[in-house]
């Protein structure tokens, strides 16, 4: 099986590396991914500048490819121009940090999957649930048992995969939950500052504040320290109020 991996932390995060050190023992693996951080760049595309590719060398072996672009530029030009053959599997990840709630709105990583998806390509975006140092294996392994699975299985068309790990020690993670996506917002402040020449610019900070975590939720499966996989998809239309809206005199 070919897989894709790419991110949006960039080429040289622990996390990308862990899954390719997993993936590769046993599936044809190519990394693409950007040259640098991209963490919550959402699904934006370059249409103003050229992109360009260079080749990464990682403990004297070739790597893969790094991308002066975005996670979804990194799949399109990956499918597109890099790869001779599509690949059978998208994995983005493993991502430094949650995916849960509305931050799946913002995240490149998801995004990523979600172009993949796009492409006709099945899609997995994994994400490990801590900013703090932490071990990647597990999240890694993780992701080699999912690829077996749908390797045999496949994903439904037009499904993505949006996957959170615990950053609890093996030992202690509970099972696998099957959710849905919950909701999450932002205690947002922008933080007035001034630059060396006296000029003002705005920083933004924020905390996440979770508002759904009933029990059938990404986030509350996480709280309780299970893996959880949530299927999404790009198509954004809330069909419950197509009927309410025919009914109003345009």
């Amino acid at each position: 099986m070919r897989i894709l991996l790419t991110n949006d932390d960039g080429i040289n995060s622990d996390g990308l590396y862990a899954l390719y050190l997993s993936l590769s023992k046993k599936y044809d693996v190519t990394v693409c991914a950007p040259e640098a951080e991209q963490s919550a760049i959402g699904h934006a595309i370059t249409l103003s500048k050229p992109l360009r590719i260079k080749e990464i060398i990682k403990n004297k072996k070739f790597f893969g490819y790094a991308v002066n672009g975005t996670p979804a530029d990194c799949v399109k030009i990956a499918v597109r121009c890099v790869l001779k053959q599509k690949p059978h599997m998208i994995i983005s990840g493993i991502n430094h940090g949650p995916n849960l709630g509305s931050d799946i709105m913002y995240s490149g990583t998801v995004s990523a999957a979600t172009e993949g998806t796009i492409l006709g390509i099945p899609s997995i975006a994994i994400s490990l649930a801590t900013y703090e140092k932490h071990d990647f294996s597990f999240a890694a392994d993780f992701a080699g048992t999912l690829a077996k699975k749908f390797e045999k299985k496949g994903i439904e068309d037009g499904v993505l995969l949006n996957v959170n790990i615990p950053s609890a020690a093996k030992s202690k993670i509970k099972g696998v939950k099957i959710t849905r996506q919950g909701k999450s917002l932002y205690k947002e402040e922008f933080v007035k500052r001034l630059d060396p020449r006296g000029r003002i610019y705005y920083w933004l900070t924020g905390k996440a504040q979770w508002i759904k975590k009933t029990d059938d939720t990404d986030i509350r499966a996480i709280e309780d320290n299970f893996v959880s996989i949530t299927p999404l998809q790009f198509d954004l239309t809330a069909y419950s109020a197509i009927e309410a809206l025919r009914k109003f005199k345009f």
